[in-house]
């Protein structure tokens, strides 16, 4: 398949999970990539993109400032003259924990994290999008709209949602698509990274095993999702086989609906 064959893609998140899936999966289908993550790791991926034959860049920035997306989308434009297409992946809960549990700091943390850089990677895209009247962003959202002990994280991915559905709203006519993939519970290899270096206590492992529980429960599946899986949705959103899909956010938790 070359689904976008000389299109330019921009993936954040890059350096693991589901970020690296989608870049290495969409350079098997001829997309130019930039690959940003504000993790060094995100240089890794590169080599493995690149020694697939894909043209790519990497760009360590911190997305949760708007000064970093901007500067994301200056080198995108920089080293290719356009950017087709946005995939919006930073996010992560950082703490599991009741909600009354978290401190304030935390909860800003949450929010920043699972946001902030979608909305600033939006904003910072929109503008090479808009003209050149074409363009595509697909923001990875969760179904933890729904969920338990991570209430700060579900409202950040509640905003992901309705800024999905509100800006589609304000560029379809502009020739741009945005749509989000809110995925279900997803086997992925330990994080080289850790959002939360912090050993968990035996109470924070105790609230982290019902939040599995919650998830496996929820999905009509009654499992965990592979990374592969959410990439496909990710892809097939990106990609011309969604022309006329735009402000959908397409569940991929096995019928969990988020």
């Amino acid at each position: 398949m070359s689904r976008f064959n000389g299109q330019v893609m921009v993936v954040t998140g890059a350096a693991q999970g589901i970020g690296r899936g989608v870049a290495l999966a969409a350079a098997g289908e001829g997309a130019q990539l930039v690959l940003c993550d504000r993790s060094p790791l995100v240089h890794e991926v590169l080599a493995e993109v690149q020694a697939s034959g894909a043209l790519a860049i990497a760009v360590q920035a911190d997305l949760e400032t708007h000064q970093g997306a901007a500067d994301l989308m200056a080198a995108a434009v920089e080293a290719f003259g356009r950017i087709d297409i946005l995939v919006n992946n930073v996010g992560g809960t950082i703490w599991v924990q009741p909600y009354q549990e978290y401190a304030p700091e935390q909860v800003e943390a949450e929010i920043r994290r699972s946001l902030f850089p979608t909305l600033w990677c939006c904003h910072a895209a929109l503008p090479h999008m808009l003209a050149q009247n074409k363009g595509a962003i697909v923001n990875v959202s969760s179904i933890a709209t729904r969920g338990i002990y991570r209430i700060p994280y579900s409202a950040a991915k509640g905003g992901v949602n309705a800024l999905t559905a509100s800006l589609a709203m304000e560029t379809a006519q502009s020739g741009i698509r945005i749509n989000a993939v809110a995925t279900g519970g997803t086997e992925a290899p330990p994080r080289k990274v850790p959002r939360n270096p912090k050993p968990l206590s035996e109470q924070e492992q105790l609230w982290y095993q019902a939040i599995v529980d919650q998830t496996r429960d929820s999905s009509l599946m009654h499992r965990y999702g592979t990374i592969d899986e959410q990439v496909r949705a990710i892809l097939f959103l990106a990609s011309p086989e969604a022309s006329y899909i735009t402000g959908t956010v397409l569940p991929v938790g096995g019928g969990d609906q988020g």
